[in-house]
């Protein structure tokens, strides 16, 4: 039997009068005396849990209210949820999408908020998924403040690596640290202990730290999230740990080190469900072995080749981008510069305007592989956008290195004065400042007499 809205919403002013409330009263801070004349009126059916909140205000028991209402509606609406979860997971991001938006239709926020709430998880990831990373942050963002007003309904660390994976790549690094660092900072505050939420958050900071060139921090953090995902004993936290911790030692030129914690987050992701990070995994342990002296041509192209496929299903375009770069890469360094550049102006394709971070590196692949064409107009002026986008990012030893490698290149060409002037950016890049002023003789004393 269906519910009835308007024998429901008549019991419900029956039992305000009989208590002497006003339709204000009876909603409450959650919700409005509009809505409660709507309900009355048998133009709204509230959910269980507003239902609830009616009978504390009622004093009366809450079963005398829930009786009148069928849950036949909302199970529908869960469980239409559940399957745009499920289209999501499988790469489906458009039907998904309109999946959610509907929902959000059939379960307004003030009746149905814990559904309300993850469909607008779902749009967030739908949209991030899509590269649309600015709609995403607008979503993710909405879900954070909502968290801090009702801390019940929305869980706000789950917003934290979203959030900084989307600022990471629209190029804003300082913002991503500053949000992940507060929120850590928050929790040492209150003693909150190790839990997977808060080493992924952690291990995501590693990151950060590794893509702005802030190695030491980002070696400290990295073995510190190794030593709490351990405490806690989550598999997933520490494949996590593992990973970040492997870029930085890569970066440091520890690459046995890197290899061996690289090879356990595989193993750890090995064991889960999830395609898309075991995908990108793949990819990033493919760019490492391609630093070898000797690298295994067929080893580097399997991984990749699995990379993709998975990446085709569960990934979107910025994962595939991710792909296309490290294809560049292992084409440049097996000695195929022509297929290195067709990958590498893929990447670029795939990543449109908005993903600032990975397109400088796209841009920096793109000049290598024009430089090993001996085409050295082209490879300069990729160059100088990769540093330039890097720069403009806030990835500084980035930056750095890729005005080194201009310099190196206009050198190459005779170009004495370009180079210097890419010589003293990459400087500048790597934190370095004039140390007089200039016209001061350098032997000069500049201390006072």
């Amino acid at each position: 039997m269906a519910t009835d809205p308007k024998a429901l919403g008549s019991h419900v002013r029956r039992l305000r009068r009989a208590a002497g409330l006003s339709q204000a009263e009876l909603a409450g801070p959650d919700l409005s005396p509009s809505y409660v004349s709507l309900v009355e009126a048998g133009k709204r059916t509230p959910s269980t849990e507003v239902l609830r909140q009616f009978a504390a205000r009622l004093r009366c028991d809450p079963a005398e209210l829930l009786g009148h209402v069928d849950h036949v509606e909302v199970q529908d609406v869960e469980l239409d949820l559940r399957y745009a979860e499920m289209a999501l997971e499988h790469g489906d991001r458009d039907n998904a999408l309109r999946s959610f938006r509907a929902i959000q239709e059939k379960a307004p926020k003030t009746e149905h908020p814990d559904i309300w709430y993850r469909a607008e998880t779902g749009i967030a990831r739908c949209l991030e998924f899509s590269g649309l990373l600015e709609e995403a942050v607008e979503h993710y963002e909405g879900l954070r403040q909502d968290a801090l007003r009702f801390p019940d309904r929305v869980a706000s660390l789950a917003c934290v690596v979203p959030l900084c994976r989307c600022y990471r790549e629209l190029g804003d690094l300082s913002h991503a640290i500053g949000l992940a660092e507060g929120v850590l900072n928050e929790l040492d505050a209150l003693g909150v202990p190790p839990t997977l939420g808060v080493v992924e958050i952690a291990s995501t900071l590693v990151g950060l730290y590794y893509e702005r060139g802030d190695l030491s921090r980002a070696v400290y953090l990295a073995s510190r999230t190794i030593e709490q995902a351990q405490k806690i004993e989550n598999r997933r936290a520490l494949g996590a740990a593992y990973w970040n911790a492997s870029v930085v030692m890569n970066q440091q030129g520890k690459r046995a080190d890197a290899l061996l914690l690289i090879e356990r987050a595989l193993a750890i992701y090995s064991e889960g469900d999830d395609e898309r990070a075991l995908a990108r995994l793949r990819n990033a342990y493919a760019g490492l072995l391609l630093k070898a002296d000797q690298p295994d041509a067929q080893v580097v192209h399997e991984l990749l080749d699995q990379a993709e496929r998975s990446l085709a299903k569960s990934g979107n375009n910025i994962d595939l981008a991710y792909c296309e770069t490290a294809r560049s890469r292992a084409q440049l360094v097996l000695g195929d510069p022509d297929s290195a550049v067709e990958h590498a102006t893929r990447a670029l394709e795939l990543l449109g305007p908005q993903h600032r971070l990975e397109a400088a590196r796209a841009l920096i692949q793109l000049a290598a592989a024009h430089l090993a064409l001996g085409d050295h107009t082209e490879a300069q002026a990729a160059c100088e956008r990769g540093a330039l986008m890097l720069e403009a990012s806030e990835a500084g030893r980035q930056a750095g290195l890729a005005w080194g490698e201009l310099a190196e290149m206009l050198e190459e060409c005779g170009e004495y004065e370009r180079a210097l002037y890419a010589y003293r950016e990459g400087m500048r890049c790597m934190g370095w400042r004039r140390t007089r002023a200039v016209g001061t003789p350098s032997n000069a004393s500049t201390t006072q007499v």
